[in-house]
């Protein structure tokens, strides 16, 4: 049976999700799937990196204590290594899992670079290579002979791009527009409730929804980088932030809810990418009070949800989470099993 060799660069949560998938359903997984997975490499902060070409011991990974680090194991360092390790592993995907950087992409743009170059295909959740250098990391994979897939780089687990891709072919996609952000949209929901801006942003925070500093969410910046992708992705444009007008929802009051409570309409933050008369492609990010007949309004919770405007179809709507660990690592292993059938297509069509 076929074998997939992963490298995990840094072992947060959702690395550690999948880790914990492979280590929990991997048989099950095998015969489903007609290939296994195994963990060759794991690179991190606070553990060090740790490379054995026969195989991670994943149990013995998840037991460790909370102040050890990988120094002493066959292999491992304290000190975390991620280049390296991504230029030496014998893994033939490397998942990408650091922080979204949404300057310049680093470090993630320089270890998605080193691991297609080196022939190593990668999958990745990082918004920031994807919104920032897609091009120039596809057209490298190209070169190599490698592949880059970043599912969960829009809305986690949902598979959005995937559906865009295969599901909407035949259909001339001339709008994108969704609830990108499931933070910003449970604070707007809890808003509507009666609390303030600061107080549902507590209580998301609370709730494990927004993070210690809320900025990307409620400013809309995360919700930007989501739709360069899906700009990209979709309409065939090639724009960056810095073309995308940004507004958050720092700016909605308790009257702007209660003025759209009384008209029948609900706040929402919408990221929306469309092509104008002249073919070229306009995207916004923008608090927008949507009629209750709107196809995204029903959205609730940390819920999200993208919209096609197509020609022949009219609008579809996919909803589904756009956060959570484990969602999210099952984006990352629908790109494995998306780039596993790559390959197999490709050894046919040589053969």
């Amino acid at each position: 049976m076929d074998r997939h060799d992963i490298a995990l660069i840094r072992f947060g949560g959702v690395n550690r999700a999948l880790a914990q998938i492979v280590l929990d359903r991997g048989d099950d997984l095998a015969v489903d799937l007609g290939f296994t997975l195994r963990i060759v490499a794991i690179t991190d902060l606070r553990l060090g990196s740790l490379m054995q070409a026969d195989g991670i011991d994943l149990a013995a990974v998840f037991a460790m204590d909370a102040d050890d680090t990988f120094a002493g194991w066959r292999g491992g360092t304290a000190v975390p290594q991620n280049t390296y390790v991504i230029r030496n592993t014998t893994a033939d995907i490397v998942v990408e899992a650091t922080f979204t950087n949404p300057l310049d992409g680093e470090p993630g743009v320089s270890h998605v670079r080193a691991a297609l170059e080196a022939g190593k295909s990668v999958v990745t959740t990082n918004k920031g290579p994807v919104a920032l250098a897609a091009a120039e990391l596809n057209r490298i994979a190209s070169a190599h002979g490698a592949f880059f897939a970043y599912e969960g780089s829009v809305m986690s687990g949902t598979p959005v791009l995937r559906f865009a891709a295969e599901t909407l072919k035949g259909l001339r996609v001339g709008e994108v527009q969704g609830i990108l952000n499931g933070t910003s949209n449970y604070v707007l929901g809890r808003m509507e409730a009666g609390l303030s801006l600061d107080a549902a942003v507590a209580e998301a925070q609370a709730r494990g929804y927004a993070e210690a500093d809320p900025t990307a969410d409620i400013g809309g910046s995360d919700v930007q980088l989501k739709v360069v992708i899906l700009a990209n992705e979709i309409l065939g444009a090639d724009i960056t932030p810095a073309d995308v007008d940004r507004q958050g929802i720092t700016g909605v009051t308790p009257e702007d809810i209660a003025r759209a409570a009384a008209e029948r309409s609900r706040w929402k933050l919408i990221g929306s990418a469309r092509r104008d008369a002249s073919g070229a492609v306009v995207a916004s990010v923008r608090p927008v009070a949507l009629p209750a007949d709107h196809a995204l309004a029903g959205i609730s919770g940390a819920t999200n949800a993208v919209s096609f405007g197509t020609d022949l179809l009219g609008t579809v709507t996919v909803s589904g989470p756009g956060a959570g660990r484990i969602e999210t690592a099952y984006a990352l292993l629908s790109d494995i099993i998306a780039i596993d059938a790559k390959q197999r297509t490709r050894q046919a069509v040589v053969a």
